[in-house]
């Protein structure tokens, strides 16, 4: 096996390989030369070359989302760096974990003018639940700072930044490490204990109590946990497209039912404990209904981040969704006597049938796009979806429970989307649907310009030839700057950029041509495969609007 030269490089290289951090995308360049050197010569590492660092933060983050293991991402000194920001935000607020691995010139000649130099240390300080700056002097540190980096991300989730500078010459190779590292054992963190016995007699007492699922991976609750929370009158179950948690006694529309709703109706609804599960929640409308109809209490369980997102939390379980179900809900001999769930469970059921109805007969639009897509989509397929429309209008349906499905909540961009997608498809043994919007497409057009995408991989666009999602918002859509500024009307379709890419193009504009292109679209082929779909764009707002009326 061959090493850099550079101490800091063997460093680095052999304390990631002994926590198992085997996915390593690189931004070409000079400067991390050592770095490279060190990942490339080592068989153990899988290597990615991505050139435009801000998709490659989004490829590596999508690798992350799927291993639930550290992914390193590794540039050149200088405005490089800058461009992993975005992807480094988004892996802060979705918990994922990063590690980046930034080369930089020494200290000394940082701020006289030399080129491809910038105050690289600190830069993500905000993003970031660590940060080091090593120092190639002092190898007992550097050690010590890895280390630690390495420890942070594995067991909180999230992305770390490590900055290591770098003498020339730059390219330097040995036959053998000059430097053997100390390893950390790295445990699973623990928690103190809690005294359940107050919330289990707020739980038994409280006849409206209202579970709410956020982002969640696969398995998030285990099925006994599933049914002991459908079967209890006192509670009702809300989930969301990313919560990958299913039961025909949970409403997967919130939206849906929501919408129509007068305030009378949601005093009804207004639960006394709201208790949140998994990561960050897509709808706007729960998120406004529980902030003006506060509940007497908010419960977080789970060792994800606890946002107070209806500005009444009131306490966190950091404990496993097992350890709280086992001990708490499962422990209740009475059940509470309520009619809560069966109230809104037969609401939900009288909206889904409208939904039905007002789709039976719907004219070709996004919506209509959106009910065809869904009812031909694989089973057992990863399907991530990008900001904001697609993730939205996906909301409104229910996917089968063997469909896996991903988006980067985190920030809510659309900066990265496609990028994700592929780094998720290249480590996932399941199909990956990537289904987009136009804007979200061409904004990360980029993302096609790697050699690693695998030929099963589909991609969807919807375009509607502009942020469609702004026309369903309050604003002034006759004024002259609108169509510029807000909606950003354009022409542009996918063709010409999939040629250069070598990625095989499909089209659809009516009901008809897209049910029969996804007759085969999503089979075996030798090439990745997209299909763009062009919606009236004029009129889609106009069909969502009247379809949230219709519901009522």
């Amino acid at each position: 096996m061959k090493y850099s030269s550079h101490i800091l490089s063997q460093l680095t290289a052999t304390l990631l390989k002994s926590q198992n951090v085997k996915h390593i995308v690189i931004s070409p360049g000079s400067r991390n030369a050592p770095l490279t050197i060190g990942f490339t010569h080592d068989s153990f590492f899988e290597c990615y070359s991505i050139v435009d660092e801000r998709s490659a933060g989004f490829f590596a983050l999508g690798i992350a989302q799927q291993v639930n293991h550290p992914v390193a991402l590794l540039c050149t000194s200088g405005s490089a760096l800058l461009n992993y920001y975005p992807a480094i935000a988004e892996a802060y607020y979705s918990e994922i974990p990063l590690l980046v691995l930034s080369a930089d010139r020494p200290k000394q000649f940082i701020g006289i003018g030399d080129g491809q130099t910038i105050n690289q240390e600190g830069v993500f300080k905000s993003h970031v639940l660590f940060e080091a700056n090593l120092n190639e002097h002092n190898i007992e540190s550097n050690n010590r700072l890895i280390n630690q980096a390495l420890k942070i991300s594995i067991q909180n989730k999230g992305p770390i930044h490590i900055n290591i500078p770098f003498n020339e010459p730059l390219y330097g190779i040995e036959n053998s490490l000059s430097v053997i590292p100390k390893t950390l054992e790295i445990q699973t963190p623990t928690f103190p204990s809690v005294d359940l016995s107050r919330y289990k007699y707020e739980w038994e007492k409280s006849k409206k109590k209202l579970v709410i699922i956020g982002v969640g991976a696969p398995g998030l609750l285990n099925p006994a946990m599933i049914d002991s929370l459908a079967t209890d009158p006192s509670v009702l179950v809300m989930t969301e497209t990313t919560s990958n948690t299913h039961h025909p006694k949970f409403i997967y529309g919130i939206d849906n039912l929501i919408v129509p709703l007068n305030n009378d109706e949601f005093e009804n609804l207004k639960p006394e404990i709201v208790v949140t599960i998994g990561g960050l929640i897509v709808s706007k409308k729960i998120k406004a209904f529980l902030r003006q109809f506060k509940p007497n209490q908010h419960w977080h369980v789970g060792y994800t981040r606890a946002n107070d997102t209806f500005f009444v939390l009131d306490k966190r379980f950091t404990l496993s969704l097992d350890e709280f179900f086992n001990s708490f809900i499962k422990s209740f001999d009475i059940s509470t006597a309520s009619n809560y769930e069966s109230t809104w469970l037969n609401v939900f059921k009288y909206r889904e049938s409208r939904h039905n109805e007002y789709l039976s007969s719907l004219d070709f639009c996004d919506l209509k796009v959106y009910e065809i897509l869904i009812k031909n989509l694989p089973q057992n397929i990863n399907l991530q979806l990008s900001n904001s429309t697609s993730v939205r209008y996906t909301q409104l349906f229910n996917l089968d429970s063997s469909i896996k499905v991903f988006c980067n909540r985190g920030t809510s961009g659309i900066d990265g989307s496609t990028s994700t997608a592929i780094g998720a498809a290249i480590v996932n043994k399941d199909q990956t649907i990537f289904i987009t919007g136009d804007l979200s497409f061409f904004y990360d057009s980029n993302a096609f310009w790697n050699n690693y995408i695998p030929a099963s991989f589909r991609v969807i666009i919807v375009n509607n030839s502009g942020g469609g999602i702004f026309r369903i918002l309050p604003g002034n859509k006759g004024a002259d700057y609108y169509d510029i500024f807000f909606e950003t009307t354009h022409n542009l379709n996918a063709s010409n950029l999939c040629e250069m890419h070598g990625v095989g193009y499909q089209s659809a504009s009516s009901t008809n041509e897209l049910k029969e292109k996804l007759q085969h679209f999503f089979q075996p082929s030798n090439t990745p495969m997209l299909l763009e779909i062009f919606t009236p764009k004029d009129l889609n707002d106009y069909y969502l609007l009247e379809y949230l009326k219709f519901l009522s």
